[in-house]
């Protein structure tokens, strides 16, 4: 591409709207995700880029829940805001419904960029996350990876993760639905086709060997690690469900995306005294070398995964690059 679809824009720009099915094959690779989410991170440590902490409203009765997150990418120049709204009365699909959105602002000109569905954004970010997340605190020689769940995350967890730790050679992943552990194979089959997966029956036994393990299950998973199911010098990635609390409160060092983030979304994970432990290490910091994710390879680390919107905004911002060029989505003369 010579050259960036998003510039030359002013503020008479009509708003383009990208729908999921606008994004649902834009071409990115894994390696270009995690790539971009780097990026984004450092951006953020160096202090050239803003975050600041979510907002976020519930229904009393716990039928629903919102938030609101606004960011600044300072190098790429991108002010994004991105909403999420989960209606969850019943607590099962059929009830469930999801919605997320962001909108890009290009901070050089003040033009809109794009307003657009963020699910494919979500799915693709929060993997690349983790990717890091392992890459930056597993230990020398390891080789072996366990995942557990076949959602989304589940489904796009070990593309990313092989993008930034290619020496994991041994995969495991554990799932109850048939379609979803299908899925898991069909993806990685894609993304890395030499790549082997076994389907373990016993997460637990499995576990006891991986060198990192991954939690993308759903509420509903009735697997809960323990902290002593958890190998030594193992890695344990906490993205959605399926590890204990005890995998962080024995754990000799906890890091996380964001100590800020992890105290509002994982108190799930406190201890018995209704305490959440604190954080060693951001990844942040970890990344520029400001702290230290591992010290030793006996270390059992426990990785807290939540999202920052500056991760967002890059994965976005990358997708309506390659989508406008591409000439999708529709134009909306939003302020006439």
């Amino acid at each position: 591409m010579n050259e960036d679809p998003l510039n030359n824009r002013d503020r008479s720009t009509p708003l383009r709207v990208l729908s999921r099915s606008d994004l649902a094959d834009v071409p990115i690779t894994p390696a270009e995700v995690v790539r971009a989410v780097e990026e984004a991170y450092l951006a953020f440590a160096a202090g050239e880029s803003d975050n600041p902490r979510k907002l976020s409203v519930a229904d009393p009765g716990g039928s629903s829940v919102s938030y609101a997150m606004l960011g600044r990418d300072g190098r790429r120049r991108v002010v994004a805001m991105k909403t999420s709204y989960k209606f969850d009365p019943g607590h099962d699909r059929s009830t469930k419904r999801y919605y997320t959105t962001i909108t890009l602002y290009d901070d050089t000109t003040g033009a809109p960029i794009a307003m657009m569905d963020c699910a494919r954004v979500g799915a693709l970010r929060t993997p690349a996350v983790s990717a890091l997340l392992v890459r930056e605190t597993v230990r020398r020689g390891a080789e072996s990876a366990l995942l557990i769940g076949t959602g989304t995350q589940g489904r796009n967890a070990l593309p990313h993760l092989l993008a930034a730790n290619p020496q994991l050679r041994k995969l495991m992943v554990y799932g109850t639905h048939p379609e979803g552990l299908a899925a898991v194979h069909a993806y990685l089959a894609d993304a890395a086709p030499h790549a082997l997966l076994d389907v373990v029956d016993d997460p637990y036994a499995a576990a006891a060997s991986a060198d990192v393990v991954l939690a993308t299950a759903g509420p509903g998973t009735e697997v809960s690690l323990e902290a002593a199911h958890l190998a030594p010098g193992s890695v344990a990635v906490l993205v959605g469900y399926g590890l204990a609390p005890s995998t962080l409160i024995e754990a000799d060092r906890v890091v996380a995306t964001s100590a800020a983030q992890m105290a509002l979304t994982g108190t799930d994970m406190v201890g018995p005294d209704g305490t959440l432990r604190s954080v060693d290490a951001e990844l942040p910091q970890v990344l520029t070398r400001a702290a230290v994710a591992r010290r030793t390879d006996d270390e059992k680390i426990f990785v807290y995964n939540s999202g920052l919107v500056l991760t967002d905004i890059a994965v976005a911002h990358a997708l309506a690059a390659r989508a406008i060029a591409e000439g999708r989505g529709t134009e909306v003369p939003l302020w006439d």
